[in-house]
């Protein structure tokens, strides 16, 4: 093997890397619903978390360096645990485990109706808690999360 090849192996294996923690999307089979449940959720209470922090500096009337800089951290906490959250709603739940309804099953049909409408609740809230330092989100967030958890388990 010529050095050429060696490297670009090298990248798509780190560029896998970098992208697995969604789910490889080979497919592999290999899937950890409960796992995942747990991440988003993990990711819900790191947002509620920073909300906290971010709103607890913003009530000084004047902030130090140091505070304007964790400021600006939480915010970036923030952000990013709403992206990695709506990475696994799509990637993992979206692209992956939620199949289309056989054409003609009403069941199926209503089933992934639902579970389709939930997880789009679940985007539209990782997406308003970019946006805003409001608990309300969070909540909206765990509510959204429960319901689509039981409807997904559900036989």
């Amino acid at each position: 093997m010529n050095l050429r090849s060696i490297l670009c192996s090298l990248v798509v294996a780190l560029g896998t890397l970098v992208n697995a923690s969604a789910h490889c999307q080979i497919p592999c089979g290999i899937y950890d619903d409960p796992a995942r449940f747990t991440e988003l959720a993990e990711h819900i209470t790191t947002i509620e978390k920073s909300i906290k922090e971010i709103t607890a500096l913003s009530a000084k009337d004047k902030l130090t360096a140091q505070e304007k800089n964790q400021l600006v951290r939480w915010v970036a906490n923030k952000e990013h645990h709403a992206d990695d959250f709506a990475s696994i709603v799509t990637k993992y739940f979206l692209q992956q485990r939620i199949k289309p309804a056989p054409a003609g099953d009403a069941a199926a049909e209503a089933k992934a109706a639902l579970h389709l409408s939930l997880l789009h609740k679940l985007l539209v809230g990782s997406m308003k808690a970019k946006q805003n330092a409001d608990l309300s989100t969070v909540e909206s967030l765990k509510a959204n999360l429960a319901a689509f958890e039981k409807a997904y388990n559900a036989k």
